[in-house]
């Protein structure tokens, strides 16, 4: 096969190992989604392209020994200011940290592609997904994770009440927070609270007893 052709196959290839990686994160509404995937391994398979060969006439002419990874090897730290700008902190809440991992095996995969090892890049692929997909749906009731649930209240007997309700749904409070305003001359208190919940639809089970309240104003459970 020509040359050119093959890198053509190589940057190929590995656009559309991103692509289905970002489609999995696009499908779970995360920050990365397929486009960003999609560059990351494109570009990754360019680097490695470029290493390898983009200096091959130097190295003929002048009799040059260099390293042919000293370029790919900058993309597995340089890929660390995407993924660190994928990773939220919020009130003790991190978010992020799956898709930057995501963000990080895509390189490693274009990274590979781009070096002609095509079945260690779809087979890396393969296992990514399985990875994300798979254990996400039989261990997804094992485990806590941090909800953070913020919502208003014109009485605070109702905040004890809500408050009370998560201690009896065997929630763990991590942190709480509350404020005071003034609405149309009235006080209105608003809420922040962080909780560690079972990993299996907590967002569902919380609006279903946060119904219970009728004088309680949920703005954002994440």
């Amino acid at each position: 096969m020509d040359l050119a052709w093959d890198f053509a196959l190589r940057l190929f290839l590995a656009g559309v190992m991103g692509i289905l990686i970002g489609l999995e994160r696009e499908y779970r509404a995360k920050e990365a989604g397929y486009r960003t995937h999609f560059l990351v391994a494109l570009g990754s398979a360019l680097l490695m392209i470029v290493s390898q060969y983009g200096f091959s006439d130097v190295l003929e002419r002048d009799l040059v020994r260099l390293d042919p990874s000293r370029i790919a090897a900058q993309v597995v730290s340089g890929i660390g200011f995407i993924g660190a700008g994928t990773i939220i902190l919020q009130k003790q809440i991190v978010r992020g940290l799956t898709t930057a991992a995501g963000i990080w095996a895509t390189s490693g995969i274009g990274l590979a592609i781009g070096a002609g090892m095509y079945g260690i890049g779809i087979a890396a692929t393969v296992l990514v997904l399985l990875g994300l997909e798979v254990l996400s749906f039989f261990f997804k009731s094992i485990g806590l994770r941090n909800l953070m649930v913020e919502f208003s209240a014109r009485d605070k007997d109702a905040i004890k009440r809500v408050s009370a309700t998560f201690h009896s749904k065997n929630y763990i409070v991590v942190s709480y927070e509350m404020s005071e305003s003034f609405v149309r001359g009235e006080v209105v208190y608003s809420v922040s609270m962080t909780i560690k919940a079972k990993r299996q639809n907590e967002e569902g089970l919380l609006l279903m007893f946060m119904q219970d309240f009728p004088d309680i104003t949920v703005n954002k459970i994440i």
